[in-house]
């Protein structure tokens, strides 16, 4: 059996690659990493050692029948408490509507992306 490390990347498609690089960059400090690669697709933003894969959604209106639609449900960031109810903070001052939730085992704020992908942010310090 072998063992993994950690989630290295999310590959998310968006429709404008410029907005949503400086939405993550501005609203979630997230920084460009390896800018001039690639021709610049995907634009890859890093936080730590977890990175985004931004790609631009191409043909989404002409799906291919034998390809099931599949989507991601939501990605999750983890904070401590003190960055967690900073964020809570910081993205509703900027406009961002957040939902809250109690897990139980963690605390979560939900929001969207310029795209609507959803996002969380979740800590498990009470």
């Amino acid at each position: 059996m072998f063992e993994l490390e950690q989630l290295d990347h999310v590959a998310i498609t968006i429709s404008d690659l410029d907005r949503s690089k400086e939405w993550y960059m501005e609203m979630l400090g997230m920084e460009h990493r390896f800018p001039g690669l690639w021709d610049g697709v995907p634009v890859m933003l890093g936080l730590g050692s977890t990175l985004l894969a931004l790609f631009p959604a191409r043909g989404q209106d002409q799906p291919d029948a034998a390809q099931p639609a599949v989507r991601v449900a939501h990605f999750a960031f983890r904070a401590n408490r003190a960055n967690f109810e900073a964020a809570r903070r910081d993205l509703a001052a900027k406009g961002i509507n957040v939902s809250f939730q109690d897990h139980e085992i963690s605390h979560s704020i939900y929001f969207s992306d310029p795209d609507g992908h959803r996002l969380e942010i979740t800590t498990y310090e009470f």
